[in-house]
């Protein structure tokens, strides 16, 4: 299996070679660092670890990942890693394991669970969390407690799933796709830490309510979205 992992970046200089360094090299085919306008020498201490960067000077969390699929050389299966070290790399075995058993199309990788550090995850996170994939239970009928950042999925799928959202509501826009499309996402336990530096979205409050709105109004828009399309079908 050839594994393409993808981690965007801004900023990240006091964390990037922490995660690179502890990506295990044995299930790792490579590794695409998509930047977006660091000013702290993120991309040239990447490139020293031996990643592969590229330069995408449009923000948003969504694009970075796009870009970073658009670039990734013939992988069999895309990984989706932040680049702030509160996820763990060296637990890539353990996102991998459902799909490389043949369970999984997407794996996400929940920090909802006992293993992660105490207040990680902010409260206001876990909250937003619970209510969207509240919401995505009961509007789509998958289970699915987290919309974690650490992710993975074959490449042949995430493809077919036209992914388009630009935005943080790329993480729940693939979950919601895999379900209309009768995909399989399989949840595991990750642990979770308080990133190093400064969160750009959780430590702001602009941020988490600019984050929530497009997350929710997403869900919402794709259900509504659906039913006019299946509509027609079914007359």
């Amino acid at each position: 299996m050839r594994v393409s992992v993808i981690i965007p970046t801004h900023n990240e200089a006091q964390a990037i070679c922490r995660v690179l360094a502890d990506l295990p090299l044995d299930i790792t085919t490579e590794v695409v660092v998509v930047d977006s306008t660091s000013t702290d020498g993120t991309p040239e201490l990447a490139a020293r670890m031996g990643a592969r960067v590229v330069h995408e000077p449009r923000r948003g969390y969504g694009r970075a990942c796009l870009t970073g699929m658009a670039a990734a050389n013939l992988p069999d299966i895309i990984v989706f890693l932040d680049g702030d070290y509160s996820d763990r790399p060296s637990e890539l075995p353990i996102l991998l394991a459902p799909i490389n058993e043949g369970r999984a199309d997407i794996t996400i990788g929940s920090r909802l669970h006992d293993n992660s550090a105490p207040g990680a995850l902010p409260w206001h996170q876990v909250f937003g969390n619970r209510l969207a994939t509240s919401l995505i239970r009961l509007l789509y009928g998958i289970k699915v407690s987290d919309l974690g950042p650490f992710r993975a999925g074959r490449t042949e799928v995430l493809r077919s799933l036209a992914l388009e959202e630009t935005t943080y509501g790329w993480a729940p826009e693939m979950i919601i796709k895999c379900a209309v499309a009768g995909f399989r996402v399989v949840e595991v336990p990750v642990s979770y830490h308080p990133r190093i530096g400064k969160s750009k979205i959780g430590g702001t409050l602009k941020g988490t309510v600019g984050a929530a709105w497009c997350i929710l109004s997403l869900i919402l828009r794709y259900y509504f979205r659906h039913k006019r399309a299946v509509k027609p079908r079914s007359a």
